[in-house]
Formats: structure tokens, sequence, C-alpha cells
């Protein structure tokens, strides 16, 4: 038995990210989706990676990964945590990086156009062949309704040149930090202050949680 693990989307500038897990011998396949929200003010830390092993994991649980079951994922940057994950959890022999092709490259391309066509936006013909008219097509889909900015990657540093992208909510530099309270590295959308206290997303989203729990004095 053998699970392909492919995406589509991430190089693509409307929607998130659609990761999907296919068995070959029993047709099997799910998927889920990387939300567009770490391509916009997250996407400098990095955090899709994450997202993407948290995701293939929760894949393989669904195909009820069996004993010994060889994993194939995409050789994409995108999964590179997920991989270094995936060994740590089942052993090197069985995980490999491959270039998808096949039933399990277009049952993930097909689900990506689904997710996008929801959206209310048709796609180009041939977009895999096209991908500049495909990314000139979408940002001209956007820019008839600038609301739907929204659901674009605008997390992307190239956008900056677009002044599409410069309107509303702008696009923020990376900057490398140390978290006062953890003492990690990170990148922080903004240029640290070294007389104000700089945290990771981690550390962050643990104190804004806590202060969520306590009434206002």
């Amino acid at each position: 038995m053998t699970i392909v693990v492919d995406d589509a989307g991430s190089g693509d500038l409307l929607f998130g990210v659609v990761i999907g897990a296919y068995r070959k011998e029993t047709d099997q396949f799910t998927y889920d989706v990387i939300d567009v929200s770490f391509y916009q003010d997250l996407f400098c830390e990095k955090k899709y990676l994450q997202e993407a092993s948290r995701i293939v994991f929760n894949l393989l649980k669904k195909l009820k990964i069996k004993p010994k079951e060889e994993v194939q994922i995409c050789q994409g940057s995108i999964f590179d945590k997920a991989v270094i994950d995936l060994k740590e959890r089942y052993g090197e022999d069985l995980i490999s990086k491959i270039r998808v092709t096949g039933e399990a490259q277009r049952l993930v391309e097909a689900s990506y156009l689904d997710e996008i066509r929801n959206l209310g936006y048709e796609p180009v013909d041939d977009r895999e062949s096209k991908r500049a008219k495909s990314f000139f097509h979408m940002m001209r889909w956007i820019r008839a309704n600038p609301i739907r900015l929204k659901l674009a990657k605008t997390g992307w540093p190239r956008l900056k040149r677009y002044k599409l992208f410069k309107h509303g909510k702008k696009n923020k530099s990376c900057s490398t930090a140390v978290c006062s309270k953890c003492g990690k590295s990170c990148a922080v959308p903004f240029k640290p202050d070294e007389n104000r206290a700089v945290f990771c997303y981690d550390c962050l989203r643990k104190t804004n949680s806590r202060r969520k729990g306590h009434p206002k004095m």
C-alpha cells in the first residue's frame, strides 16, 4: 500500500493551498486546506510549513495509514517540515519525496479548482502551462472588486510592485528578532525596537489567550 501526498495552489494568487492524500490501491482520496491567512500577515513567519505538516498527519489519520505503509510526498518546499516530522514518526525508509503525477495530482488540482470556483472565480484554461496569464487573470478579478483582496495571498513580497496591493492594509516587511520570552529567533512583520519587548508568534498567541481568559479590570 502507498499513500501519495500532493498540493495545489501554493503558487497561485487566490485562496489558500489544498493538500490532498491519495491511496492508489483503494482509490481513496481526502484533502484539507491551508487557510489563506497563513499567506497574509503570517507569511513571513512561515507558519504555513507547520500547518502543512499538521494537515498531512490528519489526512493520513483519515485514511487510516497502515503499519509499514509507504508515504510518497511531493518534493515541493511546502512539505519540508512535514517530511522531517513524518520520518521521525514512521521512519526514514517509509517516507520519500517524489514528483507527483497521475491520479493523485489530478485529484488535488481538481479540488483546488473547485475551491476557487466556489469563490466565484473561473480559472483560465490550462493554467499550469500559463502561469503568468493565470496570475494576471486572478489579479484582474481581484481588482474588479477590491474586497476580494481578503481572498489573496497578499503576504508575498513580490506583490509590492503592484498598486493594487498597496491599497488599504499594506504589505509588511519582515525583520529578524529574538523573542523576549523564549529567546528563539523569529521573523516579525515590523522593525524591532530595542526598548520594547518582541514576542514570537507562539509566545504572543499564548499571552493573548491568557489575557482573554481574565476579565477586564
